[in-house]
């Protein structure tokens, strides 16, 4: 799994889970083309956008085609842009701690019509002005979450213990224990496990996480990325991952009751991911229209359900079965999204002393 010293994206999931959406990073994918559609629109997308049924009502409705491109990481869209022409892209799927530092910093992003969007059934905490509007205009709408935490096999793990941070490093639970190996999350949840929220997290706290750590790695039967550490909790070679969540075990639990997820009464680490349009787009109105339908009902469902992972649709009126909502832990979600926080991105300095920490736990 790639990822980089600097604080660029905090959501590496995907790029694992998209295996099966691979195909799209090649250009537009996909669907098939109709003669001569009216209107082509160029979405540089997440594997979770790449769905036939998320793209096709849409297509049908407007008479067009959507291209699709699939990136992984914050860095990869910004070079695909800087290799871009003003006017190739129209949309884009990203992180919503980017969209200010990454996108409107450097005018890459449209403003979006407000008032035309659904914020009534939106979750409120969401809409995090401070992550999506700059100047007081709106640039980016949530369309998609959900948490860091802890998934686990509910018939082999006690639900009263998968409550609690320590069986992190439960030693109970010696050889169960998988790791999801990417570091912001990880070091945030055993740092919300020890007290330290992470807003808080400071070089100081590094020897007292890094010590916890290394208690972890003797305890630890899996250490590795979102494949791994969810096929360690297939087969059973592992009960319990942590830094997990219903990305790794939502869109499986259909078939297999057992695999589960929660947030630890400590806390979890809540993503979030956002939709925009580009500033040099030349088809804005078509582009606005498809940020409105992927924010609508129809489409949040299709979006939450995505065959590359599913998550929690920021819209609460996403058209959703029980059953579906059940497995996303729907009832919850107000409980959840009061205790958990958003990724914290250290700066450059503290990010390369987390990186030394974790590279030295691997090692270990």
């Amino acid at each position: 799994m790639l990822r980089s010293p600097l604080p660029f994206s905090p959501i590496s999931r995907r790029r694992l889970l998209g295996a099966g959406a691979a195909l799209a990073a090649t250009g537009a994918v996909g669907l098939p083309r109709r003669a001569r559609a009216a209107e082509e629109l160029n979405a540089l997308v997440w594997c979770d956008h790449t769905d036939a049924a998320l793209l096709q009502p849409f297509e049908e409705a407007f008479d067009c085609r959507i291209n699709i491109k699939d990136y992984q990481e914050t860095g990869a869209a910004l070079a695909i842009l800087e290799q871009s022409q003003p006017g190739d892209w129209d949309v884009i799927v990203v992180d919503s701690v980017d969209v200010l530092p990454k996108f409107v910093s450097q005018g890459l992003l449209a403003e979006l019509p407000d008032d035309e969007m659904p914020w009534d059934t939106i979750f409120p905490e969401l809409r995090a002005p401070e992550l999506h509007y700059a100047g007081g205009k709106l640039y980016a709408v949530p369309e998609k979450f959900g948490y860091n935490a802890i998934a686990y096999n509910n018939k082999k793990v006690d639900s009263a213990d998968v409550r609690r941070a320590d069986i992190m490093w439960n030693p109970d639970y010696a050889g169960r224990i998988a790791i999801y190996d990417y570091y912001i999350p990880a070091m945030e949840m055993v740092a919300l496990g020890m007290g330290i929220k992470p807003q808080d997290l400071t070089a100081d706290n590094l020897p007292k996480i890094r010590n916890k750590l290394l208690e972890m790695k003797q305890l630890a039967a899996v250490i590795g990325d979102v494949p791994t550490v969810q096929n360690a909790l297939i087969t059973g070679a592992a009960d319990i991952i942590v830094a997990g969540g219903e990305f790794v075990v939502a869109g499986l639990s259909g078939e297999n009751a057992a695999l589960d997820w929660t947030i630890p009464e400590s806390g979890g680490i809540r993503w979030m991911q956002g939709i925009g349009v580009f500033a040099d787009s030349t088809r804005k109105d078509l582009a606005t229209e498809f940020v409105k339908y992927i924010v609508g009902p129809e489409g949040q469902a299709q979006l939450a359900t995505a065959s590359c992972y599913w998550a929690m649709p920021a819209n609460r009126s996403a058209a959703l079965g029980d059953a579906e909502k059940a497995r996303l832990r729907w009832d919850e979600q107000l409980g959840f999204i009061a205790n958990s926080y958003p990724y914290f991105i250290p700066d450059a300095e503290l990010d390369a002393q987390m990186l030394e920490v974790w590279t030295e736990f691997l090692q270990a």
